[in-house]
């Protein structure tokens, strides 16, 4: 196998490309790098040594990797793919999961505006991908021209590391060049949560969507995501003489197939039985306006802390962990992978317990 490094002159710029010969057939791989054919300054001369520098770095490693027998003709093939219309493919297989697929969009856009061309699997390298790291922390930013927080490009960053592990299940590249990277180091966020008392005053509180404030409550008194709530039907909600009600659905998260014992207080926010394929919280939206409303409603109970649907689920939790039910068992209420996971509720409720006995004082 035989790599040369090549260049063609096309409409006054000249361009790299490799040339691969290996038993009587040829492959060209154009490099997306070219030169400017006559640079008057010395930052197009600077420009053009550095591209120039870049193409050989290319030609060095393919070289290496053909001569190790790391790649063939077909490989290469795989190889000179888009990797952008593949994350493209990779965000509308995530269409079905609204939070999901918008996050995975928002990395496609940051993505395409990183990118200077359209990237090929072959460009993605350590120097890429750090690249990439330093453009989420330092350049990126949100619709309201605010950096990203060091939460969203670890998130960010994670899911091109996804889609790389995601080519070599696929069979596009032998290795994921984003094993030998560092990732971005996530904060521990701020997890609101209501207390008992706050949670009695909500539900004596009139909300302007009732829905909204009966698929709130449900969540404190079960843990319950707001996506698996919007989807529950009356089928999944059964009763066990032994064990009372419990609900037996699929989490759309995590896909982990979950079934969750529930309280009588809970099963009675539901209202009056329906099909079994009817929506128990019929016309239950994620919205702006719903989220104003939330807000509108906290602030109606005495709450102004900024309360997200959310802090239903860390509600039960810390409700739960404060009551004395152990930590395993919380975990699997909420339907966690790992324990892990749930210990940040535990750190929760051992910070209440440090600020409750500071409270008593003896000299003031």
């Amino acid at each position: 196998m035989k790599v040369t490094l090549r260049q063609r002159e096309k409409n006054g710029k000249i361009h790299f490309y490799l040339d691969y010969y290996h038993k009587g057939k040829r492959k060209i791989e154009y490099l997306g790098l070219h030169l400017i054919s006559k640079p008057k300054t010395v930052a197009e001369r600077a420009n053009n040594k550095k591209t120039k520098q870049l193409a050989q770095s290319i030609w060095a490693k393919r070289q290496i990797e053909f001569q190790n027998g790391i790649y063939g003709f077909s490989d290469m093939e795989k190889l000179n793919t888009s990797f952008i219309k593949y994350f493209e493919l990779l965000v509308d297989k995530r269409y079905t999961s609204d939070g999901n697929y918008g996050n995975w969009n928002s990395v496609l856009m940051h993505l395409k505006e990183f990118a200077s061309h359209d990237v090929k699997f072959s460009e993605i390298d350590n120097k890429w991908l750090e690249g990439f790291k330093d453009y989420l922390i330092h350049d990126a930013k949100k619709k309201n021209d605010e950096h990203l927080s060091a939460n969203t490009q670890n998130s960010y960053f994670n899911k091109i590391r996804a889609a790389l592990k995601q080519a070599v299940n696929d069979g596009i590249i032998i290795n994921n060049p984003a094993e030998k990277i560092s990732g971005i180091s996530a904060e521990e966020t701020k997890r609101e949560f209501l207390t008992l008392e706050e949670v009695k005053k909500l539900a004596y509180t009139e909300c302007e969507v009732p829905v909204l404030k009966q698929a709130f409550l449900f969540s404190c008194l079960t843990g319950l995501r707001f996506s698996d709530i919007q989807k529950l039907v009356w089928g999944e909600i059964q009763y066990s003489q032994k064990s009372g009600y419990f609900i037996r659905f699929k989490q759309k998260k995590t896909k982990g197939q979950e079934t969750l014992p529930i309280s009588d207080e809970a099963y009675n926010l539901l209202g009056e039985k329906q099909e079994k394929n009817d929506h128990v919280f019929v016309g239950l939206e994620y919205s702006d306006s719903n989220n104003y409303r939330l807000r509108t409603w906290m602030i109606k109970a005495g709450i102004n802390r900024k309360i997200t649907f959310h802090a239903g689920r860390h509600t039960f939790a810390t409700l739960m962990l404060t009551n004395g039910v152990d930590i395993y068992t919380v975990s699997k209420l909420l339907g966690h992978k790992s324990l892990k996971t749930t210990e940040i509720y535990a750190k929760i409720i051992d910070q209440k317990k440090t600020d409750a006995v500071n409270k008593i004082k003896l000299y003031e």
